[in-house]
């Protein structure tokens, strides 16, 4: 195989030729040396995010050395966007009708690599976070190449079998797939050494137990906590002239003591309102969420001012890229026109890709004060910009922070007024550390936890099996405690026993669950203000506290507000119904009446993925029901209209990109589904090089994985009132009314557990060795999300046969998972398992199987 020329193909994908290191890099990807490329160390403005397209060119040179996706994890949900766009611009270079023919070649070639051979896109593109929903690019086929961004919350909590947003059922698939043949990228990784932490102890553990792809981990930083050999740049880069006009751009740093600390925020504004009329982009970083306030209200009254910060709602901030503002400091905005300010936390210091033309901000530790030097003059085009640093004039020794804070201080006064990335650089590296931020406590991981946190199916709270968010952050005294609000309207309506008894909330969550988009983030102390402002306002109004594994507590907003109750919101999530208010401009405002509930926001490139309809409005089209919930209201008596009818059916609907349900748009037979199913397994074992035992466990899997739907009452169930004559997989377009009302009767039997019956009877099956039989057994008994490591008691069940011989079957299975886990690792079977599931998706949407009459218009 003829490799595709690096240099030719990089230029071509990302509109430049490489950087010295960038062939570097490359040179040991494509040799399979991820080893030497743990640790790098590249200054900011260097392109950072081209790892990228350095990744994808190595993989179609060398799909036996590089891992088939590639997962960038930043924890800034603003940077994931930036490289989810990024990504997308080396696809769209690589699908463009007049790419170059070293394009073509390299399309040609990842798309050989593809399960379907015959599409039309060789990369995969998908985002944990925010408004718009997990495409499920990433993982419908496993064997194309994908990019996979997400924060580290999105990501990490994924990798540890407990995806924040997923069911139970797609945990371990997630799992498995982000952890599995997949090169981790953690940029910025020394802002969160201890998920830096996890994931080389992930890759350590997956070595020790011989997981089937183990994953590779590159830490992706320009400011490094680590003393020890890492990759970085070299004399070839600092002697190009690009590299070295960016790396010595030109930063006039001064500093500013401030003998009263209370007026930071006032001299902020006067060193920002010197550039008023200077018609440039000028940035400004202070710590407090509070001074940002003060600073936006001081700065909006002389220009047009934006902020960014941590506090945002999901939903506004997936905005702000489009601000007009905010993209005046964007690479490639035009220079002139007036003076615009964005004002920013630490949420636009990590890897945003702006560059302001000056900067004004408040001391903060040196990487964090490193990242803000970094968005300033980022490309060495400006040769008169200016960093002004406020200080203290005296600082508290005594106290651990500032002691660092006083480390820095002494730093930058050492670099003769130079913030350029070389000058920062050649500092003495031990003073560096010194002066960075208190790491914080990294809880160490163990098999145990691994172990406990993999088994799924056991949905309440398990003893020995700790929410997994410390272990992605760390335990810090400087970092004070977080709390997430949210409006949703089934707090305020869905209230008093009766109701809340048969709508559970933490079910409702369950089926609805709250996006990134609808979540705010702030500490808990100022949380708990503005809630102690809204109970005086509405006390007697719900609220719902959310902890991480999804257990709902139910106060009055009062009692919430009761400073008793303090702690209880540190570390939870706060859903309020939109009457009571909150939000200001995104934000969380006590004094403001104004609220809305944004759940119905969550898109995907289609449109809509959910729409909750009242009454008799029109059920979405391309929707199944997840939940109908009657409610009974009492006409009021302040109500002057006497004729209006209160509200009391209340429909949530759901689209799911990735899992087409039993309710398909198509009907689909049940042989024809096994039969199609069976041949997209095949099509990615081929695709994936797996070894003939594998092959044959996930290809037989695929045959026989839904015979437990050959039932009358799973037939009745999906609303097949002609079997035997015809047995269906997937039901069409149903009346979801009467099937509702059937299911109740069979609502406890699982179709993956009726399989395990039926497939000892088959004679294919029963030909294969023991090994396989056990794969073929847990890959369909896990199809479903069951049986890591059991069936609930209640659905172990199979009216078919006898309950010993379904005893006998239900005793199995945890022994079963336990077995193979050890042979093929946590995340190695997870992946494999859910091999079978992607076939099983591709087959439903290809609807290969589709009849033209459907069930519905049968009956």
């Amino acid at each position: 195989m003829t490799p595709i020329p690096f240099a030719a193909a990089f230029e071509a994908l990302t509109g430049n030729p490489p950087f010295p290191w960038q062939e570097a890099m490359y040179e040991l990807m494509v040799e399979g040396q991820f080893e030497e490329l743990s640790s790098c160390n590249i200054p900011t403005g260097l392109g950072k995010t081209s790892v990228i397209a350095i990744w994808l060119i190595a993989l179609a040179n060398a799909p036996k050395k590089v891992p088939r996706r590639l997962v960038y994890i930043v924890n800034r949900r603003t940077v994931v966007d930036q490289a989810t766009n990024e990504t997308e611009k080396v696809r769209d270079s690589l699908m463009a009708e007049s790419r170059p023919q070293v394009l073509l070649q390299l399309a040609n070639r990842l798309v050989s690599l593809c399960s379907d051979r015959a599409t039309t896109v060789p990369l995969a593109i998908s985002t944990l976070r925010g408004q718009f929903a997990d495409n499920a690019e990433w993982r419908s086929d496993p064997a194309r190449p994908a990019v996979i961004a997400g924060t580290i919350d999105m990501i990490g909590s994924r990798l540890l079998f407990s995806g924040y947003g997923c069911g139970f059922r797609t945990r371990p698939l997630h799992a498995g797939f982000l952890g599995q043949d997949s090169l981790m990228v953690h940029d910025e990784a020394h802002l969160e050494p201890a998920f830096q932490e996890l994931l080389t102890a992930i890759k350590s553990e997956q070595t020790r137990c011989h997981d089937f792809r183990p994953l590779k981990v590159m830490e992706l930083t320009a400011t490094s906590r680590g003393k020890g050999k890492s990759f970085g740049l070299t004399a070839f880069d600092t002697n190009h002239p690009e590299v070295k006009k960016r790396i010595e751009a030109s930063k006039s740093i001064k500093l500013h003591a401030l003998a009263d600390k209370n007026k930071l925020a006032d001299k902020i504004v006067e060193l920002a309102l010197r550039y008023k009329d200077s018609k440039r982009a000028v940035l400004v970083f202070v710590h407090k969420v509070e001074d940002v306030e003060i600073v936006v209200a001081g700065l909006a009254k002389h220009a047009k001012t934006q902020q960014l910060t941590g506090t945002l709602r999901g939903l506004e901030r997936d905005k702000l890229p489009n601000d007009p503002i905010f993209c005046r400091f964007l690479p490639k905005a035009t220079a002139g026109g007036e003076t615009v300010y964005l004002v920013c936390t630490s949420a636009g210091e990590v890897g945003v890709n702006i560059s302001a033309d000056h900067l004004i901000c408040d001391l903060s530790t040196f990487e964090s004060m490193a990242q803000r030097f970094g968005r300033v003059n980022r490309f060495g085009n400006c040769d008169d910009t200016e960093i002004h640093v406020v200080h203290p004039a005296e600082l508290d020794m005594t106290n651990p922070l500032d002691a660092r804070l006083k480390n820095t201080l002494d730093l930058l006064r050492t670099l003769d007024n130079n913030g350029s990335p070389l000058a920062l650089g050649q500092l003495d590296l031990d003073r560096r550390l010194a002066a960075f931020s208190p790491p914080p406590t990294i809880l160490p991981v163990s098999d145990i936890l691994f172990d406990s946190w993999a088994l799924t199916t056991i949905r309440d709270k398990l003893p020995g099996r700790p929410p997994v968010e410390p272990y992605l952050h760390g335990v810090s005294e400087w970092e004070p405690p977080q709390t997430q609000v949210a409006w949703r309207e089934e707090v305020g309506r869905i209230t008093g026993d009766d109701l809340l008894y048969k709508f559970k909330p933490a079910d409702l969550l369950e089926v609805y669950p709250l996006k990134p988009h609808e979540l705010l983030r702030d500490r808990s102390d100022r949380v708990f203000k503005r809630l102690a402002v809204i109970a005086k306002r509405c006390p007697a109004d719900a609220a719902w506290l959310l902890d991480n594994d999804g257990e709902v507590e139910i106060f009055t907003l009062k009692q919430l507000a009761d400073s008793d109750n303090k702690w209880r919101i540190e570390n939870r999530i706060v859903l309020l119904p939109p009457t009571v208010g909150g939000l200001k401009n995104g934000m969380l405002d006590g004094n403001s009446d104004a609220a809305d509930d944004v759940a119905d926001k969550w898109e995907d490139d289609n449109g809509i993925l959910r729409k909750r309809v009242w009454n008799d409005e029109a059920n979405p089209r391309g929707m199944i029901l997840e939940r109908e919930i009657i409610l009974d209201f009492e006409d009021s008596e302040e109500n002057d209209d006497q004729d209006a009818q209160p509200a009391k059916k209340w429909r949530w609907f759901v689209r799911r990109p990735e899992a087409p349900s039993e309710h398909s748009r198509n009907a689909c037979l049940l042989n024809t589904h096994l039969d199609s199913v069976r041949a997209c397994a095949g099509k990615t074992a081929e695709a994936l090089g797996l070894v003939q035992e594998l092959s044959d466990a996930v290809v037989l899997s695929a045959q026989f994985h839904d015979l437990g739907k050959d039932r009358e009452r799973w037939q009745r169930s999906i609303g097949n009132n002609w079997y035997p004559a015809e047995k269906y997989a997937k039901s069409g377009r149903v009346d979801v009314e009467k099937v509702l009302r059937t299911r109740k009767f069979f609502k406890n039997y699982r179709h993956e557990f009726g399989s395990l019956v039926d497939i000892e009877n088959v004679a294919e099956f029963r030909r294969q060795s023991e090994e396989v039989k056990d794969l073929i057994r847990h890959f369909i008994a896990a199809h479903h999300g069951r049986a890591r490591p059991h069936f609930p008691s209640e659905e172990a069940t199979d009216p078919d046969c006898s309950q010993n011989r379904w005893d006998e079957l239900s005793r199995d299975v945890p022994r079963r998972f336990a077995r193979l886990q050890r042979k093929y690792g946590r995340w190695g079977l997870a992946y494999l398992e859910s091999l079978l599931r992607a076939a099983d998706w591709e087959a439903s949407a290809n609807a290969s199987g589709a009849v033209e009459s459907d069930v519905k218009e049968k009956s």
